[in-house]
């Protein structure tokens, strides 16, 4: 299946869900982050959903980050580039919406990708490999690359891998991904 083609695909997938399945897998994806190998860490970045497009609520995360005293990290699209900034988030933070409906900071204190050491990834599929699909404008790609070698990339899901997606060269794989009923090593 060409990438196109998944990414029509589980956005059907995801349409159909009502607001409390969302909800309710959301926080089940949530719970099962606890059991990985990652909460000895103090930066950690995370994506602030785009709840129209029925992505995966990360509000809950969000909260277990805040409960463990960790330091939270957001990113923030750059208006015509293909690159994104990253803002420490505090309780201060303003956030606004910004073209593609992604809440984002207005300003703040920024961290560099290579100070973070763990970063949830959002997708629209990935597969067995830990090859992700996003929405096709290459902005984690280029993230992910900036971090660390030692960096732990973790993807959340609704759904469970496809075998196989189409990948290039400067794809970059994740080393976990989290569904309501399983976590995925890579």
């Amino acid at each position: 299946m060409t990438k196109e083609a998944l990414r029509q695909k589980y956005k059907a997938l995801r349409f159909n869900f009502s607001e409390e399945t969302i909800e309710e897998l959301s926080l089940d994806i949530a719970n099962k982050t606890l059991q990985l190998p990652v909460w000895d860490f103090n930066n950690y970045h995370i994506f602030l959903s785009i709840s129209e497009k029925k992505e995966i609520n990360t509000s809950y995360l969000l909260h277990i980050l805040q409960g463990r005293d960790k330091s939270i990290v957001i990113p923030k699209v750059l208006p015509g580039t293909p690159n994104m900034k990253h803002f420490l988030l505090q309780d201060n933070t303003l956030l606004k919406a910004s073209k593609y409906g992604v809440p984002e900071p207005v300003s703040g204190f920024e961290i560099k990708p290579l100070q973070l050491e763990v970063v949830f990834v959002p997708l629209l599929a990935y597969d067995t490999h830990g090859n992700r699909l996003g929405y096709g404008g290459g902005f984690y790609d280029r993230f992910l690359n900036q971090c660390a070698p030692e960096t732990i990339f973790v993807g959340l899901s609704f759904f469970e891998p496809e075998a196989r997606i189409p990948s290039e060269a400067t794809d970059i794989s994740l080393h976990f991904c989290i569904t309501p009923n399983k976590i995925h090593k890579f």
